[in-house]
């Protein structure tokens, strides 16, 4: 007989970290067209860390996202960057980026300020022109602007900056200290379906809050949400590395390692929480690595509220789930 329950985990996650050096570089180029070039260590590994820089770099320079070219991962003319690890990409590297595309900024503002008879301050970068406050029916087209910059002013508007997170290292004596500048949190309900006469768990519905600050691109974050999930779900319940009395690894491949596919994915709401952080770029922190955390732990839960047996040792096979019943049922007995 199926029986259906519901599980909850909540999960907080740092982002970066403090207790080293943990640096990012950007150097961004404001081209005569009114493009920008952003040069970046950043590797993209699938989660859509490049849209992400190239969106932050263009919110600050009051351009399109698709006007700035992104040349990344490159040693031999892309800046230093700590690597897309610690779920530091967007709050790292994107204040780095921040930083370099205001300084270019700056450029165009001071070379545009007596083009337009104010005051440099009295400036604002929006809709691939530099307008004044207030006012935008006075205003230049960036492309314009950098080209005086260049040309004329023999100053091109190009910005480098480096971000790294207060480094704040641990009192070697008491172990105390600050390892992350910023966290984040996330809270998944899992709902199952358990066959009480087989152990076999079908996950019908997750629910995923989660607060990752200000959204740079919320559809990526919905994506890697649910990416993180069917992560979580495999680490739930299937993904296992098993090896022969000699310590060999019997599932080497994906024929006998197995892992969610498509076919396996639940039905998924993602809801995502803004909440502001004053020291990420345009309010963002992070989403990567905490996405799977919780998922294992709700759906272990929903299989306690199912058929009231814990289970603490991953994955939970259909077979430790029987295990586990049969006992409950023996002890019940008597």
């Amino acid at each position: 007989m199926k029986r259906r329950g519901r599980g909850i985990a909540c999960m907080w996650y740092p982002i970066g970290f403090t207790v080293a050096a943990n640096p990012s570089a950007a150097t961004v180029k404001v081209n005569e067209d009114g493009t920008a070039t952003l040069l970046t260590g950043t590797v993209e590994t699938g989660q859509g860390a490049l849209t992400v820089l190239g969106q932050i770099a263009a919110e600050a320079l009051g351009i399109a996202a698709d006007d700035v070219h992104v040349v990344s991962g490159d040693t031999d003319v892309t800046p230093m960057d700590t690597g897309a690890i610690a779920s530091r990409t967007t709050y790292v590297t994107g204040n780095a980026v921040r930083l370099a595309a205001e300084m270019a900024r700056a450029i165009l503002f001071e070379v545009a300020a007596p083009m337009l008879g104010v005051r440099p301050e009295q400036l604002e970068a929006r809709d691939r022109k530099i307008q004044v406050q207030s006012f935008p029916q006075r205003h230049l087209p960036i492309s314009d602007v950098a080209l005086q910059a260049q040309a004329v002013k023999g100053q091109p508007a190009i910005g480098s900056a480096t971000w790294n997170p207060p480094t704040v290292p641990m009192d070697p004596e008491t172990g105390q200290g600050k390892p992350f500048n910023t966290y984040v949190y996330a809270t998944q309900i899992a709902e199952v379906d358990v066959d009480d006469e087989t152990g076999e768990v079908d996950v019908l519905r997750i629910v995923a809050a989660h607060d990752c600050g200000t959204p740079i691109n919320p559809m990526l974050v919905e994506g890697q949400v649910e990416g993180g999930i069917s992560m979580g779900l495999g680490f739930a319940l299937q993904e296992e590395i098993l090896f022969d009395a000699e310590g060999r690894q019997i599932n080497p491949n994906l024929t006998n390692y197995i892992m969610p596919t498509s076919l396996d994915m639940p039905e998924i709401e993602v809801d995502l929480v803004e909440n502001y952080d004053p020291t990420g770029p345009f309010g963002a922190k992070g989403v990567g690595e905490p996405t799977s955390v919780p998922t294992a732990a709700a759906i272990l839960n929903a299989i306690h509220d199912a058929v009231g047996v814990r289970i603490s040792s991953l994955p939970a096979t259909a077979e430790k789930i029987l295990a586990a019943i049969r006992s409950k049922r023996k002890a019940i007995a008597v």
